[in-house]
């Protein structure tokens, strides 16, 4: 297992939040629960930041402020969902730190979350944790299946 750590072409995400880890399977939105635009994990957060999990570009950033892009420089490209439906919201709750093309650090800020203005007017507060382009991807492997802290180590992937 300390191989894949060592491996130029593994790349570890943080966890961007700290809160309970849910599989995919139990997330309440198809796109994710059944892995339309990617795999990975989702967080139901316990924290009002949303931290970069790797180190890379914003490479979208929705103008609601309710989801956004990034790509590491080796290509991998993770979406980072806040809630589902939130996108109803229009951005309310949502106040994005980061722009578009803005180069991030592993840890920054990128977006503060009002969970208590928002929960209850959306689905869920679930976040899904996307790799969007698997096709670079040979393996993931779930570093963390309980609760996380953010920064704390949550996905192994290898491309």
């Amino acid at each position: 297992m300390f191989n894949i750590f060592k491996s130029k072409n593994n790349i570890v995400l943080k966890s961007p939040f700290e809160g309970k880890v849910i599989n995919l399977d139990d997330v309440p939105d198809k796109v994710f629960s059944e892995r339309m635009v990617g795999d990975g994990i989702a967080i139901k957060p316990d924290s009002n930041f949303l931290l970069a999990p790797i180190a890379g570009e914003v490479i979208q950033l929705f103008s609601t402020n309710h989801a956004l892009g990034l790509r590491t420089e080796k290509g991998l490209e993770v979406l980072l969902h806040l809630g589902i439906d939130s996108v109803e919201l229009g951005g309310k709750g949502f106040e994005a730190l980061v722009k578009e093309k803005e180069n991030i650090k592993q840890g920054d800020r990128l977006i503060k979350i009002d969970w208590e203005l928002i929960e209850k007017e959306i689905v869920s507060t679930i976040c899904p944790i996307i790799i969007t382009n698997m096709e670079i991807v040979k393996n993931i492997e779930i570093l963390n299946e309980k609760y996380v802290k953010g920064g704390e180590d949550l996905l192994s992937i290898n491309i």
